[in-house]
């Protein structure tokens, strides 16, 4: 059963950085064409964030541009979210997903709070 468990959420004052990581299970990220990162605020909708493919193709949503940098490591097959010059506005909780076999996996989300 595939397993994506993220990790790396905390409390951090804006400006600061974290470094989320999914860490996937129960199969190679290598077979997982595209990988994305989600972020929910209470009593909002869940926001695309970030997504990268394994061609290299990268994409995020404007408001975290030139801020967040996605990547992977397939050695850990592990995926990251570089998270630099946070702002409050960045809090939520992160979700990694992807999609394999017409089916959709979601992690259990690590809660990013930044403090003015």
């Amino acid at each position: 059963q595939v397993q994506l468990v993220e990790s790396g959420g905390g409390l951090v004052q804006a400006g600061g950085s974290l470094r989320l990581s999914c860490v996937a299970s129960g199969m190679s990220i290598n077979n997982f064409n595209v990988m994305r990162w989600y972020r929910q605020a209470p009593g909002e909708q869940r926001e695309f964030v970030a997504s990268n493919t394994n061609s290299g193709r990268i994409d995020y949503v404007d408001s975290v541009k030139a801020r967040f940098t996605i990547s992977r490591d397939p050695a850990k097959n592990t995926m990251y979210l570089q998270m630099d010059n946070v702002k409050p506005e960045d809090t939520g909780v992160y979700f990694c997903h992807t999609d394999m076999r017409s089916r959709s996996y979601w992690g259990q989300g690590t809660q990013v709070t930044v403090s003015s």
